[in-house]
């Protein structure tokens, strides 16, 4: 879909093997089905929880069928391969012009993930770092013209056997038949950037295929890899992703229901603001005498203390806000005229320690102009874990309390939301919570008419992983003008 709302691309076939996640992009290939007539009103009606998934698929089961024919939940590897290859062939039926799109599992390349598993001497053997493998066979087996490969940054330093996996990668992906089987084929790829101009080789520097979002258009600084790949028998060169501003966080989540945070234990509005009226405001003062935003943090606090009564009582809430007024394209793709209810905005439980941190973290960022780090922090609120001198000397996260500040883009959203909410605190110190699903979805920039389906860990999960929309919008465009160019494909 461009940015006109004019469909480019069908979706032949999608394979994911996660079982939230499939479930997620089987509603998304339902509701496609419904082409130019848009989204039924069931669909509006299933988000208000008037009828079930099963009711909403009952009653449309054409697109149910659609949806059962191309979105599917298969695991990539030796025993679905030829499978796969069938489904692949008997959904391209002859067509030519089309194009591959896949992200292979990650995990061995997460920054993250490795900084984990680095005192593993197996690590490095990890069959997950040869998983985009299966990418390739998909590859050798129905020569796209076009494919787009996705991954994360942390493939730009991945090593195996003490040598950087990534000019391996590209290497086969230029020759992928030959990679495959050893031994000379006709199929070759000519790998191109989307942020640098010009074909890239084996040996370019990596960071060429680097994408920062947050030049794009996207309120994240999220940084992944992009790959092109143009079969050598088009000569076709792909232009560049066209940079635009980004909106800040305030305008993308301003405007959602203010929420307080939850108790993990005994929630009642009346018991989180009998946690927040315990913070020690004399101990707070003595830790920041002389300190230059002594002051002006303590006055922050102080009026969140003394107007409680005014706080928000909710922990959830379906209301839909209005449309925005900002015109930035990726804020007014957030909004349907439709939408009854707001789905995903509930904050989550928490520690009534982690709640004085994370009131301690707003208002500290709302006037450092920066997040806090641990060797801000109080010794009062400083967490009970062993590695709290290494955190506050600045070894080892020292930024575990992170605040996504208000008048910039966020940090990246990571999967790892899914787990705890240390790392992407809302940035008003009223609310004391970490950020909801609904607010990193719209910091992902989905429409606020995406479900994600599964228990909320699944649907952060779902977010984390995905690459932002306004982000995939601008590199459809991309490979269409590419397809559009080649003529008549064989």
């Amino acid at each position: 879909m461009d940015f006109k709302g004019r469909s480019r691309f069908r979706d032949s076939v999608s394979i994911e093997r996660d079982e939230f996640s499939h479930q997620t992009l089987f509603l998304r290939h339902f509701l496609r089905a419904f082409g130019e007539q848009g989204f039924p009103d069931d669909y509006y009606s299933y988000l208000s929880g008037d009828i079930s998934r099963l009711d909403l698929f009952a009653r449309h089961p054409e697109q149910a069928a659609h949806a059962e024919g191309s979105a599917l939940r298969i695991s990539l590897g030796k025993e679905e391969h030829e499978r796969v290859r069938g489904i692949i062939d008997c959904e391209l039926k002859g067509h030519k012009k089309w194009a591959l799109i896949g992200g292979p599992p990650c995990q061995a390349y997460s920054l993250v993930g490795r900084s984990r598993m680095m005192n593993n001497p197996e690590f490095e053997q990890d069959e997950r770092h040869f998983l985009y493998r299966e990418y390739l066979k998909i590859i050798a087996d129905h020569r796209p013209p076009v494919f787009v490969m996705e991954n994360v940054k942390g493939l730009l330093s991945a090593k195996v056997g003490g040598k950087p996996v990534i000019p391996r990668i590209l290497a086969d992906l230029m020759n992928p038949g030959e990679a495959l089987t050893d031994t000379q084929g006709g199929l070759g790829y000519r790998l191109y950037s989307l942020s640098s101009e010009g074909e890239m080789t084996c040996d370019a520097d990596p960071r060429h295929f680097l994408v920062k979002a947050e030049e794009y258009g996207v309120p994240q600084a999220r940084h992944r890899m992009f790959i092109v790949g143009i079969r050598r028998d088009f000569k076709v060169i792909p232009r560049q992703l066209e940079k635009s501003e980004a909106p800040s966080v305030r305008e993308m989540i301003g405007s959602l229901p203010a929420l307080r945070s939850g108790l993990s234990k005994k929630d009642s509005p009346e018991a989180w603001r009998s946690v927040i009226s315990d913070f020690d405001e004399k101990a707070l003062a003595r830790h920041m005498n002389g300190h230059e935003l002594a002051g002006a943090v303590k006055a922050e606090i102080s009026n969140v203390l003394t107007s409680l009564d005014a706080s928000p009582s909710a922990r959830a809430s379906t209301a839909y806000p209005g449309r925005s007024n900002l015109p930035h394209k990726v804020i007014q793709s957030l909004y349907d005229e439709r939408l009854m209810v707001l789905t995903g905005h509930e904050a989550r439980g928490h520690m009534p320690s982690d709640i004085h941190r994370y009131l301690f973290s707003a208002a500290f960022t709302a006037h450092a102009k920066r997040s806090s780090k641990l060797s801000d922090f109080p010794e009062f609120l400083l967490p009970k874990h062993k590695n709290v001198a290494k955190g506050q000397s600045g070894e080892m996260f020292s930024d575990r309390f992170r605040v996504q500040k208000a008048d910039s883009v966020s940090t990246t959203i990571t999967s790892h939301i899914s787990k705890d909410g240390h790392y992407f605190i809302h940035y008003d110190p009223v609310q004391c919570r970490s950020l909801t699903v609904r607010e990193a979805a719209r910091l992902q920039t989905f429409p606020d008419n995406y479900k994600f389906e599964g228990p909320r860990t699944a649907q952060f999960h779902q977010i984390g992983n995905a690459v932002p929309p306004f982000l995939a919008g601008q590199i459809a465009e991309i490979i269409a003008e590419v397809l559009d160019q080649m003529g008549d494909v064989e």
